[in-house]
């Protein structure tokens, strides 16, 4: 968010708005934790594990995303008999994707791509408990979305990443968001659709389909979620590259 430099004049009007705004963002993130689950049963997610697939241009891509809150998180990626993955920690990050370049061994990643990749290691996603956590929100009003006035939430991560939310206001499920990256100093936009939300046995809502970018830009695949478990036990070695 930029912080806009306003006369004298308007200065107590706009903080007024600005009140108002912050009201009712809260409002819709509070009811759409409440719809995935509650405060209480998200406080107790120490750990989850993400399986699932996409088929993109006629290859199968096994995906398995882990992530031990605050501690590290880890993207495994299987295409064409290869194995890649991509692991964050509080410290340090690797990337290594063999199917891309002829990649050889892992390589750190930038301070900059490890700070705009903190959140990956959030459990309990940013969203959640979000001031607490140094992020900021701002209600952009309603957007269209496949035929649905959604509510529309930019959220700026303390690390300065920024991701729009759009929310449906019938159910407060998150239907799409929308990230701005800047990979290799390049500003891009990237955008996540998520349906199919399935009650867990721990009383959380996840989705398990999602249009994920994959190709270029605008062009998504779809990430089926086969298994979703909460709190399984995470071997902390696999935050570390392979040697």
């Amino acid at each position: 968010m930029k912080t806009l430099k306003l006369a004298a004049l308007f200065i107590a009007a706009a903080l007024s708005v600005a009140s108002v705004k912050a009201q009712t963002a809260d409002e819709i993130i509070s009811k759409h934790i409440e719809a995935i689950g509650g405060v209480d049963n998200w406080k107790k997610v120490a750990s989850i594990v993400q399986t699932g697939s996409i088929s993109f241009n006629g290859m199968e891509i096994a995906v398995v995303r882990t992530v031990l809150h605050n501690k590290g998180s880890r993207q495994d990626i299987t295409l064409m008999g290869m194995n890649g993955y991509k692991i964050i920690t509080p410290k340090e990050g690797w990337n290594f994707m063999p199917f891309q370049g002829g990649q050889t061994a892992p390589e750190p990643i930038t301070d900059e791509d490890l700070k705009a990749s903190q959140d990956e290691m959030d459990a309990q996603g940013s969203l959640f408990d979000y001031k607490a956590k140094g992020h900021t929100v701002e209600f952009l009003g309603k957007e269209d979305v496949d035929g649905t006035e959604c509510f529309k939430i930019k959220l700026t991560q303390k690390g300065g990443k920024a991701e729009t939310y759009f929310f449906d206001p019938k159910t407060y499920y998150i239907v799409k968001s929308v990230s701005v990256v800047k990979p290799n100093g390049q500003e891009a936009e990237l955008t996540t659709t998520y349906s199919n939300y399935q009650k867990l046995a721990e009383g959380i809502f996840v989705p398990m389909n999602m249009g994920v970018p994959l190709g270029g830009p605008g062009m998504n695949a779809d990430l089926i979620l086969s298994k979703v478990e909460i709190n399984k036990a995470v071997d902390e070695s696999i935050f570390k590259p392979a040697k």
